[in-house]
């Protein structure tokens, strides 16, 4: 069975003249901010991709295809679509198959890159362990598909909602490479640094690049998340983020939210409650995240060739 697959024409010159292309998700645009701020961020990043001497794959399922960039108009569609479904490793062929429409999560964008031929995917922040999943085992599929998937994903860590201990446990476990790149503590999404050390650390792209390289040559399954924080001029303090998480999960908790919906309660809440800086915040993260993703992108080009 072929899959249907579209490459926009930017992407498609990329290929073949063998440069450098990052993958983005699509879920910030349909389930993380209203339009048109959606797309006008979306259009930022994907700037930030080519002025780092790469070229931007946003990723997503329209009618049925699977679409490895997105045209002007698909992404102004995208954009104000309604009941676009939040596609991760468990329904995107599902949804694929049967013509529908879906935003790709970190799981799914690495399919998807893999299935293009794309080694780097620039993200905000990974799902990962939820808090009390003791009780719901509430773990998102990101974490397993780290471990099976050969893409580097650039992230500024999980996103902080999350039990990150837990988090970065399972990731061992998993041995998923987990390195924070020019600093030796992990950071926590909104805040650039947290109590918990890196278990690696790199400072350069090239050196990024090389650990990914090294792995498929030695056989090694799965990619490598790379931990880069947040600009220091745009993070939220953790101590200040702390009562407004836990206000928001309590509220959560109350209103059985569960699921997929959990993590859009959470951040809209946390937007809320922070008064739009946690949004802020997001886009910085996510924009610092495309321009490494781009540095990677363009030496993991050079060093294969």
């Amino acid at each position: 069975m072929t899959i249907p697959m579209t490459f926009s024409a930017e992407v498609a010159a990329a290929r073949k003249a063998g440069t450098a292309i990052v993958a983005l998700e699509s879920t910030i645009i349909t389930h993380g901010m209203p339009f048109p701020q959606n797309v006008e961020t979306a259009r930022i990043v994907e700037q930030d991709v080519r002025d780092n001497g790469a070229t931007p794959a946003t990723i997503a399922v329209m009618n049925g295809t699977l679409h490895i960039g997105l045209e002007a108009d698909e992404l102004d569609s995208l954009g104000q679509a309604q009941n676009v479904a939040k596609l991760s490793r468990a329904d995107i062929a599902a949804c694929i198959a049967t013509g529908g429409n879906g935003a790709t999560t970190v799981a799914a964008t690495m399919i998807a890159a893999q299935l293009a031929g794309i080694s780097v995917f620039a993200t905000g922040g990974i799902g990962g362990v939820h808090r009390g999943a003791e009780t719901s085992f509430d773990i998102s599929a990101d974490l397993h598909e780290l471990a099976q998937t050969a893409v580097t994903v650039v992230a500024a860590g999980a996103k902080a909602i999350l039990d990150l201990e837990k988090t970065f446990e399972v990731l061992e476990t998993l041995g998923v490479p987990v390195i924070a790149y020019g600093q030796d503590a992990l950071p926590a999404f909104w805040s650039a640094t947290s109590d918990m050390p890196a278990p690696l650390r790199m400072d350069t792209a090239a050196q990024i690049a090389k650990a990914q390289i090294m792995r498929g040559a030695m056989g090694l399954a799965g990619g490598q998340l790379i931990c880069n924080p947040i600009p220091a001029d745009a993070q939220i303090p953790a101590d200040v983020l702390a009562p407004v998480i836990a206000q928001a999960l309590s509220e959560a908790e109350a209103q059985n939210v569960s699921a997929k919906q959990v993590t859009p309660f959470l951040l809209g809440r946390i937007f809320e409650l922070t008064k739009g800086r946690s949004l802020t915040a997001n886009i910085a993260l996510v924009r610092n995240n495309a321009c490494l993703g781009a540095q990677i992108a363009r030496e993991m080009v050079a060093q294969s060739a």
